[in-house]
């Protein structure tokens, strides 16, 4: 049997681009370690939890692991918080959120307030209360990034965002989808006006202003859900399973997935991240686990500015990491595919698919040469990401045969 090391490049997809000449950032990009894998093995598309969905990277990622999305998400929040490192109670209601900058308006002039985390944790501290009997925990996550956490009685998930998802937009009162919601929402709403004030006031802003960084005077918060259970990935595939990642999201899956979390401060950040921290990391783990999950971060962020010269320098930078990658495959499967698209001229998630390579000794090759939408698309493997774990195990000698 052969260990398995999944490697997902978050938002890897694209569409083309005028800036390259119609090709797309990763087509654009210089890639030879990918292109070179892709040679050796299978490739195609992996359409992200279904054909032509919209996929989160939670989603997503829960679908690509082998649990179906349809029967155990909840919401962002809750996998958010866990890999913020709260240590969240059944019954909690946790949000995804962002620092942000509103002005006096309250119309968001930029979500991510300028991508900076400096003071955000103060600022996190500072907005942790109680308010009528909940307590409202916030903690702060790479950059802008940060969790919220209401514990106490009578609490529901089915309330609406604060978060209107675009700048210049207005940031929206919260309101209840049910009956049940009535209460979490009139509490809601009079916490983030006292966070706002808190926010507004913070010496912590007013040293932001002073190194030229937009204020966090707004936490915006989206994808309310109660922590969901998941099958332990050990128990369901007889994997013993690591976790190499900066994101908390991807962390708080794979801890609740019940797998060993393995991170560092170089691994922390997006376009910006060591990525050859990343897969040196893995490689080692690979001798002690018999399965290591690999989140990459920085095509998304670079996706999501709607800047492809940024994403296909990314792109690069993590190719140059891949390189010790090759012989590592004598060994062991590897498996390197993207999570979602997010187009740079969308600058969201679409529902395009992926390229999806998988190479081991000895597997199957096709007549694909090259790791891209394009090149992908004339290999032999058209799959849906539920399927992408039933691949690699029986790719790794791990399944069992079906019938006599």
């Amino acid at each position: 049997m052969k260990n398995i090391l999944l490697i997902v490049i978050d938002g890897l997809g694209d569409r083309p681009n005028a800036i390259f000449n119609g090709l797309t950032a990763l087509e654009y990009a210089y890639t030879p370690n990918m292109d070179r894998l892709a040679g050796m093995g299978t490739n195609g598309l992996m359409y992200p939890v279904d054909i032509g969905v919209v996929a989160g990277s939670d989603t997503s990622h829960l679908s690509i692991l082998g649990y179906d999305p349809s029967l155990v998400y909840t919401g962002r929040g809750p996998f958010e918080a866990m890999g913020l490192g709260i240590n969240v109670k059944p019954g909690d209601i946790a949000f995804r959120a962002n620092f942000a900058t509103v002005d006096p308006s309250g119309t968001v002039t930029d979500r991510r307030a300028g991508r900076s985390s400096m003071e955000t944790g103060k600022l996190a501290r500072e907005i942790s209360m109680n308010i009528d009997g909940i307590d409202f925990l916030v903690k702060e996550g790479v950059e802008h990034r940060a969790a919220l956490v209401m514990r106490g009685k009578d609490l529901s998930p089915d309330v609406s965002d604060s978060d209107p998802h675009s700048a210049g937009a207005r940031v929206k009162r919260i309101e209840a989808k049910s009956e049940s919601g009535k209460f979490t929402a009139g509490v809601l709403n009079k916490y983030l006006d006292t966070a706002r004030k808190i926010l507004r006031e913070s010496p912590s802003n007013s040293k932001r202003k002073q190194h030229g960084l937009p204020e966090a005077n707004e936490l915006l918060i989206r994808g309310a859900g109660i922590v969901p259970e998941l099958q332990d990935f050990s128990s369901k595939f007889g994997l013993k399973a690591a976790c190499v990642a900066g994101v908390p999201i991807i962390t708080g899956i794979a801890s609740l997935a019940g797998m060993e979390i393995h991170k560092n401060e170089r691994m922390t950040g997006t376009v910006n991240s060591d990525f050859d921290a990343k897969i040196s990391t893995a490689l080692d783990l690979l001798g002690k686990y018999d399965f290591v999950l690999v989140n990459i971060k920085g095509p998304d962020v670079a996706g999501h500015d709607r800047n492809p010269v940024l994403k296909k320098e990314v792109i690069e930078r993590i190719d140059k990491a891949f390189e010790r990658l090759i012989p590592a495959g004598s060994g062991n499967v590897i498996c390197i595919t993207g999570d979602h698209s997010t187009p740079c001229s969308v600058g969201e998630h679409s529902g395009d698919p992926v390229p999806i390579l998988l190479y081991t000794e000895g597997c199957r090759r096709d007549r694909v040469n090259a790791f891209n939408e394009v090149a992908s698309a004339d290999g032999s493997l058209r799959i849906k990401s539920g399927e992408v774990m039933r691949y690699l195990m029986q790719m790794s000698d791990r399944s069992e045969k079906y019938g006599a």
